[in-house]
């Protein structure tokens, strides 16, 4: 196979692909061959910075299909080299850094590195590998030494086989989660009378509701599809999907419970819903997760994405806090978190509006799980003063319009290189607009504030990390004013034949549309109106 082979398959800081047929158009470029050589290069990586001459590497994986087989190429991989295996059965992405920082499983059987084997949210045919040291999750360009090495290494044979053991983890990071609810509240059972609805949506997460939320007293019926099942027969597992919140929330309305909690795949993202059924996710879940670390410490610096609202940042300078708008990438928003608090300001939460959220108390791992737990924590400590969780963050402004439209880019174009000229040309317009300004936090793309006769609200444009695609967020404080916005910013595009404005088009007809309803809605009235005149 060629480096180019291998290099494609690099997602950011993940190794992707298609792990079996299913799909129509996608066919398999995640072999079991493929799997083994990169398994065996990050044997080599680790070797190259442990100093090494055999490591031992723990591996776990998701509820995908082919997780076990993908998992059992891993472990003949690495134990063919001469290294041990520590396989850890269905687990978490989390748990998979969890275990290199857990003292009594290291002193048992240290491992020097750990494999999860998961595709986060993806389809069904779809599936991956993500890579821990005990420093964190790789970087990308380590990632990128992987799969050369994996395309061009000779690996050695060995006389001797490395060991394989099988070590479940989950139960003892799930009891450590138990335990850290415990020292916060004071007592065994906070959750006591509480009502509290998880939706794994088959994933991994399926344990928490089990595992965490029972032990701490509260009543989990009506939770759903808790059950690993690689075929996602209910719904995606991703917080971010609408069908999929749309199922949580209802589950908590039907159960008529006090929490809901969602999960993706792999669990290192979250979302919640709070009693009325209500989504607790994006701009609400980081003003949620803010509010708490806030009220422990003032002053904190919380680092999100760029796409945040100006309603988040009003709702943290107002608790005393600095919102530090940083580039899209979860990786991005932790290694900047990581950055600010080396250079002696305190940051101790970076956090994606998908719902990914890196606290440096647990070492900057994105931990859907321990997310929750913290959110578990306060709502324990809000119950006991009489309040519900959310009155935390019932002074948090929600603009009155937002939309995310992904502007694709004509196939087989230099995406990257035609992306750059529409970025600075968006920029160069905006700077000669008299109706707009230019946002002072650009970490990414170009942000463009609209006047209020002109939208009341921002626009970014900017491109996707790794595929042709152009996203544009759109932000209003008034009703109507985000199509304004959107149009605007669809005039400048059209004259790019290289973009597929399609989707724009479809939010512009559609407005027009329900434009023309009530225009004719109105002139029925007044007919109506006459007649009985």
């Amino acid at each position: 196979m060629s480096t180019e082979t291998y290099l494609s398959l690099r997602n950011g800081t993940d190794v992707r692909g298609v792990a079996c047929e299913g799909v129509e158009g996608e066919h398999v470029n995640l072999t079991g061959e493929i799997v083994s050589n990169i398994a065996k290069a990050f044997c080599v990586w680790l070797i190259s910075r442990t100093g090494k001459t055999q490591v031992t590497i723990a591996v776990g994986y998701d509820s995908r299909i082919t997780s076990p087989a993908l998992c059992q190429e891993v472990v003949n991989a690495v134990i063919s080299t001469g290294h041990n295996a520590v396989v850890t059965g269905l687990s978490t992405t989390p748990s998979m850094f969890a275990l290199l920082k857990d003292e009594t499983r290291m002193q048992a059987h240290y491992c020097h590195g750990s494999i999860m084997i998961t595709a986060s949210h993806l389809p069904f045919n779809r599936n991956g590998l993500k890579f821990f040291s005990h420093d964190g999750c790789l970087e990308g360009e380590d990632v990128k030494e992987i799969l050369s090495i994996a395309a061009d290494y000779r690996f050695a044979e060995v006389n001797t086989y490395g060991q394989q053991l099988t070590l479940p983890y989950l139960d003892d990071y799930a009891a450590a989660l138990v335990e850290k609810v415990r020292i916060a509240t004071g007592e065994e059972q906070p959750l006591l009378g509480k009502r509290i609805v998880v939706d794994a949506g088959n994933g991994a997460g399926g344990f928490f509701a089990d595992k965490v939320l029972v032990p701490l007293g509260a009543d989990t019926t009506g939770s759903q599809f808790l059950d690993p099942d690689g075929s996602f027969p209910n719904h995606i597992p991703n917080p971010e999907n609408a069908d999929a919140m749309r199922s949580v929330c209802e589950a908590v309305k039907t159960a008529n419970a006090d929490f809901g909690i969602i999960f993706d795949t792999d669990v290192d993202r979250a979302g919640a819903v709070d009693k009325d059924g209500a989504e607790i996710n994006r701009n609400r879940l980081i003003a949620l997760i803010s509010a708490i670390l806030l009220s422990e410490k003032p002053g904190a610096t919380i680092v999100t994405d760029s796409v945040t609202s100006d309603g988040l940042t009003a709702f943290i300078t107002g608790r005393g806090g600095k919102h530090h708008r940083f580039k899209r990438g979860y990786k991005n928003v932790i290694n900047e978190a990581i950055r600010l608090n080396q250079a002696g300001e305190y940051a101790p939460l970076a956090i994606e509006t998908s719902g990914h959220a890196a606290l440096m108390e647990n070492y900057f791992l994105d931990d859907g799980a321990y997310l929750i737990t913290r959110l578990l924590i306060a709502m324990a400590k809000e119950s006991k003063a009489g309040r519900n969780l959310t009155d935390m963050i019932s002074t948090l402004l929600l603009p009155e319009e937002e939309k995310e439209i992904r502007i694709k880019f004509v196939p087989d174009c230099d995406f990257k290189t035609l992306g750059k000229k529409v970025i600075d040309e968006f920029t160069a317009y905006g700077n000669a607009l008299y109706y707009a300004t230019p946002a002072k936090d650009n970490y990414e793309g170009f942000r463009l504030r609209y006047d209020e006769q002109h939208g009341d609200g921002w626009a970014l444009m900017r491109m996707s990390l790794h595929d042709p695609i152009l996203p544009i967020n759109v932000e209003s404080d008034v009703c109507g004013g985000a199509i304004r916005i959107i149009k605007d910013l669809y005039y400048f595009l059209k004259k790019y034949e290289f973009l597929d404005l399609s989707p724009m088009e479809k939010v512009i007809t559609a407005w027009r549309a329900d434009k023309l309803d009530v225009v004719k809605g109105k002139l029925t009235a007044i007919k109506a109106h006459r007649k009985q005149r």
